[in-house]
Formats: structure tokens, sequence, C-alpha cells
């Protein structure tokens, strides 16, 4: 008992330490597989079954978070519900914008472009907040910034085209998203896997309203064109960059600030580069390599700066 005393003032910094790395591992593992969705997406999504998709890719989750919740769901009060309501609507605003704007232009401009939530989410926190946002945690981003910039730009640039501006609508409505999940104090009392379910089911029922007055193509016909290529690229999207993801983000945003959610998962270019080079064969080129190492180095500086601002 005597030794174990003596040791414990040394040993809060590192459990500290040791806490904040299991928050930022899962998000780290979120913007892995955010990485990958870009090309799970374009192997299964054209222009004409976008909706359809992703009525398909939520709605294989929603069931599953239902029976697996129901007493949570019981328990949320109306503001709870209304707060979730809105997070979700913001939430397939997001998917549509991404999924459209991935279509409509080239995915180096894709990455690029939503890389500014990095930048968006701590300027937008420090105009709600009323406070300036720390120098190193700018630089950080910054240079992650400017890493993806080298990254992606290897494939060469495309002249401004639609699909940009709804990438970057997108990288907004990201910023909304995080900085909603912080602040809506009904949101902030209730359990994740209420919330989630609440979250997923009303971007479900936005992408079923839009299928059924779009007039195109309908769920049920995507998926009857669906072979096992398709299936289990829709899988992966729903239970690892739908379900996973966002139980993670509710979960991380109650113990770190919006910011540090945002720079972790903006890595998310650099693993959708490597998931290009491992299998689609892309080769970045010195300057993407270059690029990598600067978003990796700018992610570790920005851990650094929230965590030293928080004490």
């Amino acid at each position: 008992m005597a030794a174990s005393s003596a040791s414990a003032p040394a040993a809060l910094p590192f459990g500290a330490r040791r806490r904040a790395w299991l928050t930022d591992l899962p998000l780290l593992l979120v913007a892995v597989f955010w990485g990958g969705s870009y090309l799970a997406a374009k192997g299964i999504t054209t222009g004409q079954t976008v909706v359809a998709v992703l009525v398909l890719r939520f709605a294989l989750v929603v069931p599953v978070l239902v029976a697996a919740g129901r007493k949570g769901l019981r328990a949320l009060t109306g503001a709870q519900w209304r707060g979730a309501a809105l997070l979700g609507g913001i939430l397939a605003g997001i998917f549509l914008l991404e999924t459209y704007g991935v279509v409509h232009t080239s995915a180096t401009n894709a990455g690029l472009i939503i890389s500014l939530t990095m930048i968006f989410t701590p300027l937008a926190e420090a105009a709600v907040t009323r406070t300036g946002p720390p120098r190193g945690f700018l630089g950080a981003a910054a240079l992650s910034v400017a890493g993806v910039v080298l990254l992606t730009q290897g494939a060469g640039f495309t002249a401004p085209s639609l699909g940009d501006l709804l990438i970057l609508l997108a990288a907004v409505a990201r910023t909304v998203h995080v900085l909603a999940m912080a602040r809506i104090e009904a949101v902030r009392s209730a359990d994740s896997l209420s919330l989630t379910t609440v979250q997923l089911g009303t971007a479900v029922l936005v992408f079923g309203v839009l299928a059924v007055a779009g007039g195109g193509v309908t769920p049920w016909t995507a998926a009857l064109d669906f072979g096992p290529r398709e299936w289990a690229g829709l899988a992966f999207l729903s239970v690892f960059c739908t379900l996973f993801a966002f139980f993670v983000q509710m979960w991380a945003v109650r113990r770190t600030s919006p910011s540090r959610v945002s720079l972790l998962l903006g890595t998310e270019p650099l693993w959708a580069a490597l998931a290009g080079i491992a299998l689609a064969g892309d080769r970045p080129g010195l300057l993407g390599l270059a690029g990598a190492a600067l978003v990796l180095a700018g992610t570790a500086w920005g851990r650094r700066s929230a965590e030293a601002d928080a004490r």
C-alpha cells in the first residue's frame, strides 16, 4: 500500500495520456474506414442510384439498432427525440452532399475540399464560444491541410465544378454536425445508442421520401441489380462507415473537444490515399508521400495542442 501511494502522483499524467489515446484510437479507426469508403461508394453508386444506395445503406443498420436499444429509445424525452432528429437531418444532408459530390468531381478535389472541415470546426467553435482557438492548433490544422494538398496533387486538379461546391458544403455540414452534438444539451444527457438510432432512422426517412418523390431508381431495383461485390461494399458502408463511425463520434465528442474530433477524423484523406495505393494501384509519388507525412505530423501536433489547451 505504501509503495502504491508513493507512485500514484507520477502515474496520473500517464493515466491521462492513456485515456486520451483510448479516445483517439477509435476516432482514427473511423478515419480509416471513411478513407476506404470512397472506393466502396464508387464501386456501387452512380449518379442515378445515389439516393437508392443511401436508403439501403442506412436501412440495413437501423433495425439492428432498434432491436438492441428498445429500452433506451422508450426512455428518451421529447427534447432528446427532437435533438437527435435534428442531428439526423444534418447527417442526411452530409451524406447527400458527399455522395453526389464524389460522383460529380474528382477524388483529388473531394479529398482536398472535405479536409477543410479541420479548419472550419475550430474556427466555428471559437466563434460560438467567443474564444480564440489555440495558435498551435491552427498551425497543426494548416500543416495537415498542406499535407492534403501534396497528398492529392499527384492526380492533378480539375476546374471548379458542381461536385466541388457540393463537397465544400459537405465540409461545412460536417462542422455543424460535430458542433451540434457537443452543444445540444438534451443530446448530451442521453445515451449514445438511442441517439445514434434516432439519427440514422431520421436519415432513412429523409432518403426514403426523396426516393419516392424523385421518381428515379428505387432501392428495390438497385438491390436486385447488386451482385456479391456490391453487397459486400454496401455492408462495409453500412456497418463500419455508418454504424460504428457515428457511434464513436457520439461517444468521443463527450470526452474531448469538437476540434480534436475533427482533426483526428481529418486524417481521412490519408487513409483514402493508402486505400487507393493498396487496392486501386494508385501511385502518389514523392509529393504524395511527403503530404502523408505532413498529415500525420499535423495530427500529432494538433493532439498535443488540444491536450495543452484542455489543461
